[in-house]
Formats: structure tokens, sequence, C-alpha cells
């Protein structure tokens, strides 16, 4: 299984704060089956929040690729096609970053992983399996 982390489950593993997630997604990142990517656009991202005091970060910024990859993330680079693609269904938000994760999911065969409400639902994400209630 190939995924995509949006930059929220990124910061999470960097930062060490699985505690974060929900039980769900913490079970998904320690699945040492599935392959797992973070796009230049989420690293962007984080440094731009960074810059302007938006978030912590407890790695040197000019390390997190190398952090990354330390983590088994895979970095997507941005491409030509990735920008260029028609994304079909629009998601409910007009957030430029999220709109390129998606774009690079549809685009090289991935799940994009996020918790963001404006794109659960969208059927490029990942949705975590139905948990069964405890009898």
């Amino acid at each position: 299984m190939r995924l995509l982390l949006d930059t929220h489950i990124v910061l999470a593993i960097v930062n060490e704060t699985p505690e974060l997630l929900p039980a769900s997604y913490r079970r998904l990142v320690d699945d040492k089956t599935a392959e797992f990517w973070c796009s230049v656009a989420s690293l962007w991202e984080i440094a731009i929040k960074f810059r302007i005091n938006k978030l912590e970060l407890v790695v040197p910024l000019d390390n997190l690729d190398g952090t990354c990859r330390s983590y088994n993330l895979d970095i997507l680079s941005i491409e030509p096609h990735h920008v260029l693609a028609e994304l079909s269904p629009l998601p409910a938000t007009r957030d430029p970053f999220d709109r390129l994760l998606l774009a690079q999911a549809s685009v090289e065969g991935m799940r994009l992983v996020t918790l963001d409400r404006a794109l659960i639902g969208h059927p490029l994400v990942w949705a975590p399996p139905h948990e069964q209630p405890a009898p």
C-alpha cells in the first residue's frame, strides 16, 4: 500500500508525537508493510509555518528531509504533471497544499493519509477500517 502523508501526519512522526494521532492512524504509521511518502509540498509548508512561528519542530529545519528519510518516509518531488493534474471530484478545500497533495496521490496511485475534515471522504483519502466495538 502506497500512502502519501499529509503535513500534520509527517509532523507527528518527526516530532515524535504519535499520541496526537487517533489509534487507527498510529497503527497505520507502525505498519511495516506500507510504503510511506512525504511530499516536498509538506516540507515546504512546514518550513513556511516554522519560519513564521506557527508550529514547533524538534529537528533542525535544514535536516527535515533527512529526518523524514530516517523514519522511512520517501520524499516525493513536485513534478509538472502533479501540478497540472485535474482533480475529480474537487475537494471541499481551496488550500493549494491540500489540492497538490491530492493531485500527487492521484497521479502516483497513492492514498492521502489525513485527518483534515475538508478532505475526509474524498476518494483519494485513506480511510481507517471500521473498528468493531468490544463485546
